[in-house]
């Protein structure tokens, strides 16, 4: 028996099942997603600790990079 009468067998096929039916692509996405919104969750946690002044130089600096990609965009979308 493993976790809750749940089996090491049991398991096995949910796992191939969920496979089968989502794809690797599909929950290889899936997968850095969730990772990503980890560290995103662990970054706003910790970012409590930090001054004031600290985040507002980190909201600035994203602005910026926001600024460069939307100027990107409009410049590849009039080619």
């Amino acid at each position: 028996m493993g976790f809750g009468g749940i089996s090491l067998w049991q398991l096995l096929i949910v796992l191939v099942i969920v496979i089968l039916l989502f794809g690797t692509k599909k929950l290889k996405t899936l997968g850095s997603d969730l990772g990503s919104a980890i560290k995103g969750f662990k970054n706003s946690v910790s970012d409590e600790d930090k001054s004031p002044s600290a985040l507002a130089d980190q909201q600035k600096e994203k602005s910026d990079t926001d600024a460069d990609f939307s100027k990107t965009e409009k410049q590849s979308s009039k080619d």
